[in-house]
């Protein structure tokens, strides 16, 4: 499938637009590292800049989780390594929050 053609002013709205969404999930990801914001008022939000991004780049910015803990984290929840927040169901939502209320 071909990608369509776009006018140069098009292109322009289309970097912005990612550039935007980089922003803002790199303020998101400062926030949970500093511990301003919780993990569970992230997974409660309907809002595309968290719902597109990768459990595991989420789980990435919280504090003392790294590559290898999210990844051990997934898997014995059972999260696929390419899951993206706005495909977790209800029942994972819920696993990983009683995870780090545990922590």
């Amino acid at each position: 499938m071909a990608l369509p053609s776009l006018t140069q002013e098009e292109r322009m709205k289309a970097l912005e637009k990612a550039q935007d969404m980089r922003k803002a999930r790199a303020d998101l990801r400062e926030q949970l590292k500093k511990g301003e914001i919780k993990l569970e008022e992230v997974l409660d939000r309907d809002d595309p800049v968290v719902s597109r991004m990768k459990v595991s780049y989420l789980l990435e910015s919280l504090p003392r989780v790294g590559k290898v803990k999210a990844s051990k984290i997934m898997s014995e929840i059972g999260i696929n390594e390419s899951r993206r927040v706005q495909g977790l169901g209800k029942r994972q939502k819920e696993a990983l929050l009683a995870h780090f209320q545990d922590s």
